[in-house]
Parts: C-alpha cells; structure tokens; sequence
C-alpha cells in the first residue's frame, strides 16, 4: 500500500520541525511518561495490571537504540509517536492506552522542554566553571606581570595580566551564580497541569516532580503552560556571557598582536599563501559566536512577545530550537576560550619605558602629590603641564619644581621624588594595596575570594545531580517492581 502524499503543511512544517525535535523529545517525553504511570497506579487511577503493561512497553522503547522513524504523515508529532509506538510496544491499540490520562500535550511538552534545557544548562555551567578556574590560575600566576591598561582604546594606565583576568573570573562567577539560579528556576514541574486547568482526577503532581528530578511543582496550572520566562531567561543569559567574552576575545586579539602573551599554536590556523602566518581566528569565531546568541535570544523575545498569555507554540514549541542551539553554542563557547586561556603565556610584555612613554603613569604622578596635601586639581595640572613639556622620562626636579609655579606652594623634596617615581616606575603598581587593585598581593586576595563563589556554585550544580541521580533510580526501581 502506497504512503499518501504529505499535505503542504505537513510538508513545510511538521516534517521538519519532527526531524530536528525527535532526537530531544523522544527520550525525554518516554522518561517522563514512566513517572506519569508510575504516579497513576500508585493512585489507583490505573489497575496495577495495566500500568504493569503500559511500564513494560515504556521500558522497551526506552531501551530501544532505534533511530526514529521518518515522518510519513500517520502521526502528527513526537507525541503520537510515543503513543503510536507504545501502543505496538504493549500490543495494544492506541484506543486502550491510558499514558495520557490526566495529562496534555501542553504540560508534557512544558515538563520536557524543562527537563531537556535544565541537562544543558547544566552542562554550560559546567563550562563555564572550568572556565573559571582556569581564568583564576592564570590571574594567580600573572598577578606581577605589568601591562598597560586601556580605555577607549587608549593607553590608560598601568595593570597586571592577572588583574585583567581576575576582572573577567570576577564576571564569570556572576554569570555562574546566575546560571545556577536559572537551573533552581528551569527545576520546578508543571506536570499536572493538563491543559492549564488541571483535572478533577485525584493525581499526584508532587509525586511525578519527585521521580523526574524537579525540586517543586510550579505554583500556579495557568503558568506552567503560559509561562515562559524560563525560555527567554536561558536565551537571554547564554547571550550575556558570551558577549562578555567576546569583550575579552577582543582584547585577547590585541594582546597577541602586540606580542604581550604567546599565541596558542592549538588554536590558529595557517595563512593559504604566507607559511609565515598563524591565525588565532578561534577569537573572531567567540565574537561572532556571540553575535548568534544574540540573534538566538532576540528570536525568543519577539516570538514569547507575539505569543498570547496561554498556551502558544510562539512561546514554547517553536523556541525550542533557538534555546538548543543557543546552549549547543555556549557550551562550545566556553570550551575554546577556557582552552585558550590555559595555553597562553607572557611573551613580550611592554617594557616599563613603552608604558612610561604611552603616559600610562601619568596619573600616578598626579596621586603622588596629593599625598603630600597637593589639591588634586593642581596636582593634575603640574602634571598636564610636565607632560606638555616632555616625556616623563625627561622629567627632572627642576622641571617639577617649575610647573608648579603658580599652581601650588613650594613642593617638599619628598614630594618631588614620589612624583618623579610614580611616573618612571610603572611596577610599582604590584605593591599597591587597594583591595579590588592591581596590586598583587591584591589579586591573588580577588583570586581567592573568588574561588570561594566558584566553589558554592560547584557545590549547588553536585546537589542538582545528585538529586536527578536519586530521581532516576528510584524511578528505574520503582518502574521495574510495578512492571513484574
């Protein structure tokens, strides 16, 4: 017997959004399906022999390496196949299944499409902390290497490599602390909630919860299947970090041009006519992969903006794709910056006289005077008007002494030496003791404190796991002794 023809919209719609979805929700609307009869016998809605049956059925499939088969226009999505093939599974018609009693296509896809991201959130957070560990290893072990910081793209004033890499671990256990927050959020069930309106079946919401993982059940049945800003948070945070660390890809781009730090031989690839050239393109790759996530999280917010307070495929089903990517593209982010990081080195940093000549220690000399009670206005102008007359280099306690004619009183010899230092000395950075500074005995202090908030959220993501490990034994446990 011939297939028929698929319709248009089967054609240009549900056979490819089949084929890029069945991989995901399979697997995870059959798991899901297992506590859902697990909850159903234990409440006696379903006679024990059945739910044995339909357990068996759900075990096999899941047991089954299978490809899934191609979209032929007999089921309309992955969740008539479920049925479709547990129904054959049972040896049963689908007209005597009792898997979707008590439960909608709407509160399952919610309670999978939770499942589904909250594995690879977790997955990206673990990225990212081992991205930080290597950001703090290195901002440990450079915490005495000075370099010439930028604003503007301008030479600014003088810094540490550790200081910048502690500044970027500083940012990355933030976006850690909020990845975790989001797994606490994505970790609630809306099982149960059929429709959005619940059942008069006396089920056991909790109970479904508790055998896939979810630490709670969402509040309120309305929300579980309108809601969605767990969707747009997951799009909207994986765009936040990435775009933090193209910031630092760029930077990266500049330190390696100027020879600064070594160019990580792993990540380059070779000029087509110039055997001379290694390209350390996997930077501009981290800036564009965060130009996509971008583009990714801006998808979400228009379709969840377009979409109707209810249930809506805009804001749930057809963001799905947008999210896997968005994670897919995270998680590979943090890969290749995390390697790069651990393989780079000091190289050439600038000497102390490129940093003296870029001006970089200007400041410096201004804050030298106001310690010995110079106003700072007239401590910034002795020094605008030293540099207007020559390199700090040139600098002398004579030309000191005459630019500040005028400005302010006789300058003490004490004085004049601070400044004199503080603009030739740009390693005297290292020993500066603000807490938050580029000083290092401050950064490796910043490492430290830092790893302290690394280690919570390590803590937090091992709690997670182990709360899923739990959950899938004693569901494997509690499924198969039903099953007998």
């Amino acid at each position: 017997m011939s297939t028929p023809a698929l319709t248009t919209y089967q054609r240009h719609h549900l056979r490819p959004t089949y084929d890029h979805h069945v991989g995901y929700l399979f697997p995870a609307m059959v798991r899901a399906s297992q506590a859902h009869v697990v909850m159903l016998t234990e409440q006696g809605l379903v006679p024990a022999e059945r739910g044995a049956r339909l357990l068996r059925g759900l075990a096999e499939l899941r047991a089954d390496p299978a490809a899934p088969p191609a979209f032929d226009g007999s089921f309309e999505d992955t969740y008539y196949l479920v049925e479709k093939r547990l129904a054959a599974a049972c040896g049963i018609p689908t007209a005597d299944l009792d898997v979707q009693m008590a439960r909608s296509r709407n509160d399952l896809d919610a309670g999978v499409f939770r499942m589904l991201l909250r594995d690879q959130v977790a997955g990206v957070l673990d990225r990212v902390l081992a991205t930080g560990a290597v950001a703090l290893d290195r901002a440990h072990r450079y915490a005495d290497v000075v370099i010439t910081g930028y604003t503007h793209r301008r030479p600014a004033q003088p810094t540490t490599i550790g200081h910048a890499l502690a500044g970027y671990a500083e940012a990355l256990a933030g976006e850690a602390v909020a990845y975790a927050d989001l797994l606490d959020q994505l970790n609630v069930s809306p099982l149960g909630s059929c429709a959005f309106a619940g059942t008069d079946l006396d089920i056991a919401p909790a109970r479904v919860a508790e055998l896939l993982g979810f630490r709670a059940v969402v509040t309120n049945s309305y929300e579980a299947v309108a809601g969605a800003d767990h969707l747009v948070r997951v799009g909207t945070l994986n765009a936040q970090a990435l775009a933090t660390g193209a910031r630092l890809a760029r930077t990266l781009m500049d330190w390696l041009s100027w020879r600064w730090v070594t160019t990580p031989g792993d990540f380059t690839q070779g000029s087509s006519i110039m055997p001379q050239k290694r390209n350390p393109v996997v930077l501009e790759h981290l800036v564009s992969y965060a130009g996509q996530a971008a583009a990714d999280a801006a998808s979400v917010l228009n379709n969840v903006g377009a979409a109707w307070w209810e249930d809506s495929n805009n804001a749930t089903t057809d963001v799905q794709v947008r999210l896997w990517e968005s994670n897919d593209r995270s998680d590979r982010f943090f890969a290749l910056l995390g390697g790069f990081l651990a393989e780079i080195e000091p190289l050439e940093p600038p000497s102390a006289d490129e940093i003296v000549a870029s001006g970089a220690t200007t400041t410096a000399a201004a804050d030298a005077l106001t310690r010995h009670g110079v106003p700072f206005r007239a401590a910034h102008s002795v020094v605008g008007r030293l540099v207007r007359a020559g390199a700090p280099a040139t600098w002398t306690a004579a030309t000191v002494r005459e630019a500040a004619e005028g400005l302010t009183g006789p300058l003490a010899d004490a004085a004049v030496d601070d400044l004199i230092a503080a603009a030739v000395r740009p390693a005297l950075v290292l020993a500066r003791a603000q807490v938050d500074g580029p000083g290092t005995a401050a950064v490796r202090a910043q490492v430290d404190v830092l790893r302290g908030t690394f280690d919570t959220v390590t803590g937090r993501l091992a709690a997670l796991r182990d709360r899923l490990a739990a959950a899938d034994a004693a569901l494997d446990q509690t499924a198969e002794t039903m099953a007998r």
